[in-house]
């Protein structure tokens, strides 16, 4: 990203003071940024040398980007939308399937062999080639989806934007994230991992391996190829003991070739609802 230097000062600059908006420089910078990422150029966060390195100014822009845009009506036949950030283009270009009733926000990148079914990618956010974002999907702001990644029917990425330079949450290659399950808060989950039906992953949630014979707790990180269902815990309350809601990691997928073979061979051998 070193020849974007220019622009990342103009940004950092401007958001520290709103005021310097008002010079036509920074405002272009603020869009050239956000033509970047919706070109793929740029992205918020990046791996790098095994660790996830968020690029905390090009969540500067997008926030930015919001107080420089005006809002604008725009017919679709008999629907009509009001909204400051408009569509993507160029689909076809991009090599992405879009099935009516889905929405990619500009601002966000869809690699080459994407699907998006009737779901939403919102502004900043990265979907890997040959991913697909099933019906009623959606990956908030900034959210990072790997390659290969198949997120099911009503899946919920949650987004952040604030404070710039908090980690998005991430799903890196080759996972597959069940039905409903919810993850915020800058949770990642590694590579190839099966997330069943329902499971709910925040910053706080315990995310317990009982696979082994002595649980291992982690949290905000799913160990890569783990098999993930939800589960609860006791906790004990002045007014007594409840059972609340947590993670369970039951195996781990095996590291054959054939993702796929490799797929239905975990939900069959861990009884994953998805």
């Amino acid at each position: 990203m070193s020849d974007w230097n220019d622009v990342r000062k103009l940004i950092e600059g401007a958001f520290e003071d709103r005021a310097r908006l008002q010079d036509p420089q920074a405002k272009a910078a603020v869009v050239k940024a956000l033509h970047g990422l919706d070109r793929g150029e740029l992205r918020v966060a990046e791996k790098k040398d095994g660790e996830w390195k968020v690029n905390a100014w090009l969540m500067q822009a997008v926030n930015l980007y919001f107080g420089i845009t005006g809002m604008e009506t725009t017919d679709f036949g008999p629907f009509q939308t009001r909204d400051k950030i408009p569509l993507k283009k160029d689909l076809e270009k991009a090599g992405v399937r879009l099935v009516p009733g889905g929405i990619a926000r500009f601002g966000s990148h869809l690699e080459p062999g994407a699907v998006l079914m009737p779901g939403f990618v919102n502004i900043g956010a990265r979907v890997g080639a040959n991913s697909m974002v099933d019906t009623w999907a959606t990956v908030g702001s900034c959210a990072q989806v790997g390659a290969n990644v198949h997120l099911a029917g009503g899946v919920g990425i949650g987004g952040v934007l604030e404070p710039p330079g908090a980690r998005p949450n991430i799903i890196e290659d080759g996972c597959f994230i069940g039905s409903r399950c919810i993850l915020v808060e800058g949770v990642l989950v590694e590579e190839d991992c099966v997330l069943g039906a329902n499971v709910v992953i925040t910053a706080s949630t315990p995310i317990i391996d009982v696979s082994g014979p002595e649980q291992v707790v982690y949290k905000g990180r799913v160990p890569a190829r783990s098999v993930v269902i939800p589960g609860t815990r006791p906790k004990q309350y002045p007014a007594g003991t409840f059972n609340i809601p947590c993670a369970l990691i039951v195996g781990r997928r095996s590291a054959a070739t054939d993702k796929k073979v490799s797929l239905n061979q975990a939900l069959r051998d861990f009884e994953v609802q998805v």
